[in-house]
């Protein structure tokens, strides 16, 4: 699993249960504590997590908070492109179409 698997796989994981623990991140993931940290720091930048240090505390995500969109990664959207050229006329459009809605946005410089 890549670290942004990873990290979106914990944003889902946290979209669900609401709190869990380094720990237990660590533990399911195969990974160690600090590899969590690091994957926290990054995704609290881009989505609303927060930890709580010391007995009872955790990793959190705010109460309410909904994932608006899921987007393909640059690996799904360079296969879809070359499954593409097997495509012709409607279902070729309905691929670009499909490709366009969930391709992750591009970051302006």
């Amino acid at each position: 699993m890549t670290a942004e698997a990873r990290r979106d796989a914990i944003i889902e994981l946290l979209c669900v249960r609401k709190f869990t623990t380094r720990e237990n991140l660590a533990f399911e993931f195969h990974v160690s504590k600090r590899t969590i940290d690091y994957d926290i720091e990054k995704i609290s930048g881009e989505h609303p997590i927060f930890t709580v240090p010391g007995n009872g505390g955790g990793v959190y995500i705010m109460e309410g908070y909904k994932r608006r969109k899921k987007f393909f990664t640059k690996e799904q959207v360079e296969l879809l492109e070359e499954l593409s050229l097997c495509l012709k006329g409607e279902k070729l459009q309905i691929l670009k179409d499909i490709i366009t809605t969930f391709k992750l946005p591009e970051k302006k410089k």
